[in-house]
């Protein structure tokens, strides 16, 4: 049997933002609806392309029944139109709702969504925050130990989630270092990478980025490490953020965060120029 990770707890899908009623109230239409066509929860599931546990989730008010969801299922129940007119709502809650994140990861979130500077510096995947939905979906489709499809589907949406801090006023200024093999991986596929890179030419060219590509054929290279990002919190002090396998670390010693702002500076100063590096990426979208 595949090995399937699950969330050790739902968290419930608005419960921090006040309009859980709103998802609890049409748990209880679909059960309703469900039990009038005379069809168990894993019948339901079938027929909608979803898992059994995901319908009891939904069904109690713990997982958000997502507007696709709610099409179909209308449709199998025959609901007459009754669970479509409830899709412009949930959409609304959703985006009202907080970004909901693995429990290792909530800090950082909350950090870097008050950031008024963030310097990353990514060796292994495109950063959250640059990805497009594709990106997002195959590296968590992909990764070991599998993930079931409802943590990936709530996964990509909070981290496109995340990508709103690019719509706020003042925006933060944020500078980025990815080494080129980064954006050689075809993650996701052909045409998936190509969008993948014109998502970099996009976000690159905005004048409060800065991003940098790392030749791979650097002779010297300060910090063959892991990746790592800075963050400057508005009024406090700024941070390290470091992640390996799901272990994360938020640094705060000030001794730690001025060796990892020393090496950022290192890292940059070696890299290719950002406009170097927008011709770089404008190159292996021509070789395509």
């Amino acid at each position: 049997m595949a090995n399937i990770e699950r969330e050790e707890r739902p968290e419930r899908p608005t419960e921090s933002d006040g309009t859980a009623h709103l998802f609890r109230a049409l748990g209880r239409q679909i059960k309703v609806l469900r039990e009038r066509a005379g069809m168990s929860q894993k019948d339901l599931g079938t027929a909608t392309h979803c898992g059994e546990d995901l319908i009891s989730a939904m069904e109690r008010g713990v997982r958000t029944p997502q507007p696709e969801f709610l099409n179909r299922a209308d449709k199998v129940l025959n609901a007459g139109g009754v669970l479509v007119a409830a899709i412009e709502e949930v959409r609304e809650a959703l985006t009202r709702s907080r970004t909901r994140h693995p429990d290792w990861f909530r800090d950082y979130a909350r950090t870097e969504a008050e950031a008024v500077a963030l310097h990353d510096y990514s060796n292994q995947a495109v950063p959250g925050l640059l990805q497009t939905e594709e990106y997002a979906r195959a590296l968590f489709t992909q990764r070991r130990p599998l993930l079931d499809e409802a943590t990936i589907e709530k996964r990509v949406a909070d981290r496109l989630d995340r990508q709103k801090i690019f719509e706020r006023w003042p925006p933060p200024t944020m500078t980025y270092v990815l080494e080129e093999v980064v954006l050689q991986r075809p993650v996701g596929g052909r045409d998936a990478h190509e969008r993948q890179l014109r998502r970099l030419l996009h976000v690159g060219r905005m004048r409060t980025v800065t991003l940098q590509i790392m030749p791979t054929d650097r002779a010297e290279h300060p910090s063959l490490d892991a990746s790592f990002i800075m963050l400057t919190p508005k009024g406090r002090q700024q941070v390290a953020y470091t992640e390996a396998y799901g272990h994360a670390r938020l640094i705060t010693d000030p001794e730690e965060v001025r060796v990892f702002s020393e090496l950022y500076g290192i890292i940059r100063s070696v890299a290719l120029t950002p406009k170097e590096s927008l011709m770089l990426i404008e190159k292996m979208l021509g070789d395509r």
